[in-house]
């Protein structure tokens, strides 16, 4: 049975699948704010985040703790070219992503959540604070998806 920790974190997911989901395409392209990543950056941002959380989720869980680099989002939005992918593609691709992410999710034991991970220079957090923290970063992001264009 999948730790409560789990089961929220698939909760949120879910809403905010329904969120991307109901954004409507022509915003795709828009910046959220002037000089800002347009909404296609963002979610590619997400779709990296997504990927190396899932190294640091798995890695902690299955080996009692983690340290690891943190990565440049930039480099790493310009290097995947997001900004040129089809919006569709890329909100098949965050939920696909995010699915993969909430099963491993579910795997985790109860007992490993408190395993200690530093990211980069970061102070020391739990694996639990991982989970959690990546919930707020999606809602933060989300935010930005969501904002009236300026």
């Amino acid at each position: 049975m999948p730790a409560e920790v789990a089961v929220k974190f698939r909760q949120e997911l879910s809403a905010l699948s329904g969120l991307l989901g109901a954004l409507p395409p022509e915003l795709a392209d828009v910046p959220w704010r002037p000089g800002g990543w347009t909404r296609k950056q963002i979610v590619g941002h997400l779709l990296d985040s997504a990927a190396n959380n899932r190294q640091r989720f798995v890695r902690a869980s299955t080996e009692g703790r983690y340290v690891g680099p943190q990565y440049s989002q930039d480099a790493w939005v310009a290097a995947h070219g997001y900004a040129r992918q089809p919006w569709q593609t890329l909100v098949r691709w965050w939920q696909t992503e995010h699915e993969i992410l909430a099963a491993a999710v579910d795997e985790i034991d109860q007992a490993v959540l408190d395993a200690g991970c530093v990211v980069g220079e970061d102070q020391p957090v739990t694996l639990r604070f991982l989970i959690e923290d990546y919930i707020d970063h999606q809602k933060w992001h989300f935010q930005q998806l969501l904002a009236t264009p300026q």
